[in-house]
C-alpha cells in the first residue's frame, strides 16, 4: 500500500511540472519570487530518491529556465533531518554535469532549492542549513527554504500563482479522515473538492494562471489523487458519485453530449443504411423476377 501511495503521489507531482510553460513558470515565479514572462523555455533536469521502504521520498526536479537560472524543489510527505545532505548532493551533481570555465578556473553553479512538505507531521524548520567548512578558505552556510503546504491557503496559491499544486489540497484532510468519517468531515471534504480546489481551478482559468488543458488535466490529477485516498471508505459512496461529476469541466461536460449525438447520428445512419440495403436488395429481386418474365 504505501508503495502504491508513493507511486501515485510522485507521478502526480511530476505530471503538474509538465503541464503549459505558462503554468509552470507561474509555479517557478511564486515559489522562488522570480518574475519570468510565460513564454520562457523550460529544460527539465529529472533526479530521483528513493528510500528503502519506498514511502517517504516522492520525487525532486531541477528545471532550467531560459537555459540560464535553475531551480531544484524537492517534494517530501515526511520530515527527514537528513534531507540537506540529499538537496546539497543533487545540486552539485546539476552543478558538475554543467561545469563551466571562466577566467583559467572553474565554476560550478548549484540550482536555487526549495523543499516542499506535503503532509508532513510534527516539527519542519523553515530552513535548513549545512555548514561546509573548508578549513583555511573559510565556513559556508548552504541554506534551503521549506515549504509547508498545509499551512498555504488555496487562495495563497492563486496569489502567488502556484494553483498546480491544488491537487494536493485533499491531503489536509487525510488525518482527519482516517480518524472519523462523520457526516461533519465529509461536509468539510465535499468544501473541500467543490470550492477550495474546484472554485480555485475556475478562478485561475479565468484570470489566465492556467490554460484550459491545464485546468482540465488538474481536475483529473485531483481525481486520481481522490480515488486513491478516499474512495475506498463505504461511507464515500454518495460523494464518490458527486466528486466523479463535479471534477469535470464544461468543456468535458459538452465533449461527453457530443459523443453521445454522435452516437445516436451513427445508430441513425447505420438504421438508414440497413433499410436502404434491404430496399435495394428487394429492388434486385423484382428486377429479377421482371427479366424471367420477359424470358
Amino acid at each position: 500500500m504505501a508503495k502504491t501511495l508513493y507511486q501515485i503521489y510522485d507521478k502526480i507531482f511530476k505530471k503538474i511540472l509538465t503541464l503549459s510553460s505558462t503554468a509552470v513558470v507561474n509555479l517557478i515565479n511564486g515559489m522562488f519570487n522570480t518574475h519570468y514572462p510565460a513564454d520562457s523555455t523550460i529544460t527539465y533536469n529529472w533526479t530521483e530518491f528513493e528510500d528503502k521502504e519506498l514511502k517517504r521520498i516522492l520525487a525532486d526536479t531541477i528545471l532550467t529556465i531560459n537555459g540560464i537560472h535553475s531551480y531544484h524543489m524537492e517534494a517530501q510527505m515526511t520530515s527527514d533531518e537528513n534531507i540537506i545532505f540529499r538537496v546539497f548532493e543533487y545540486g552539485f551533481g546539476h552543478a558538475s554535469r554543467n561545469s563551466m570555465k571562466a577566467d583559467g578556473k572553474y565554476v560550478l553553479q548549484f540550482p536555487e532549492p526549495k523543499i516542499i512538505y506535503f503532509c508532513a507531521k510534527g516539527k519542519v524548520p523553515d530552513k535548513y542549513t549545512l555548514e561546509l567548512d573548508f578549513g583555511t578558505q573559510g565556513i559556508f552556510h548552504y541554506e534551503v527554504p521549506a515549504l509547508h503546504f498545509l499551512n498555504t491557503t488555496p487562495a495563497k496559491l492563486t496569489e502567488k500563482k502556484m494553483i498546480i499544486l491544488i491537487p494536493f489540497e485533499l491531503l489536509k484532510l487525510r488525518e482527519i479522515m482516517k480518524k472519523e468519517r462523520s457526516p461533519k468531515n465529509l461536509e468539510l471534504l465535499k468544501n473541500l473538492i467543490q470550492n477550495d480546489i474546484i472554485g480555485s481551478i475556475t478562478e485561475n482559468l479565468r484570470i489566465g494562471n492556467i490554460t484550459m488543458d491545464d485546468a482540465r488535466k488538474l481536475k483529473r490529477l485531483t481525481l486520481k489523487l481522490y480515488e486513491h485516498i478516499y474512495s475506498h471508505y463505504e461511507e464515500m459512496e454518495d460523494l464518490n458519485d458527486m466528486t466523479d461529476e463535479s471534477l469535470m469541466l464544461d468543456i468535458d461536460i459538452i465533449e461527453k453530449q457530443h459523443e453521445l449525438e454522435l452516437a445516436e447520428k451513427d445508430n441513425i445512419i447505420s438504421e438508414k443504411d440497413s433499410i436502404i440495403a434491404e430496399k435495394d436488395r428487394e429492388i434486385a429481386r423484382l428486377k429479377e423476377q421482371f427479366a424471367q418474365l420477359q424470358s
